[in-house]
């Protein structure tokens, strides 16, 4: 089948097949292999991106779902000049992660969640991180990372 699909604000046009997942499509059709393929069932979230602006697990969504649709991906967050967005920057600063595999799904759950609660308590932030799983930080440091975008008022698309 194919399938038009703009991501990180370039379109493509590529034939799929019809089962193809929307995490393979980005790691293998389109390149971006930053969004990680973890569990494939949507308890991890280390495949979250973002589909018009709302997160969604890309391992239990198809690719032909996704058809005439914007994706971005942690790619797409950075500057073309590679600045980072503030929330990378705040898991830098606020030292959110560590080995790092759970990290692009993180920054993507943020963004969406800061998105519809630009002014969350630390209760609310773990509350919308839920659905993404990190082995590694405790969560603490992450959740920090997110309130301190927050506080600053610098969430930017």
């Amino acid at each position: 089948m194919q399938v038009t699909v703009t991501v990180n604000g370039t379109t493509g046009s590529h034939d799929v097949e019809t089962r193809m997942l929307l995490v393979h499509y980005l790691r293998e059709v389109r390149g971006l292999t930053g969004t990680n393929v973890g569990c494939d069932t949507t308890s991890c979230g280390a495949c979250t991106v973002l589909l018009n602006g709302e997160s969604v697990k890309s391992c239990t969504m198809l690719a032909a779902q996704a058809d005439g649709e914007e994706i971005t991906t942690i790619e797409g967050m950075a500057a073309p000049d590679g600045t980072l967005h503030p929330i990378q920057e705040a898991f830098r600063e606020h030292h959110g992660l560590q080995c790092g595999f759970c990290t692009p799904g993180m920054v993507m759950a943020i963004a969406s969640f800061l998105k519809e609660h630009p002014d969350p308590t630390e209760a609310e932030v773990r509350e919308g991180l839920e659905g993404n799983l990190c082995r590694c930080t405790g969560y603490h440091n992450i959740v920090q990372a997110a309130l301190a975008v927050a506080r600053a008022g610098e969430l930017v698309s």
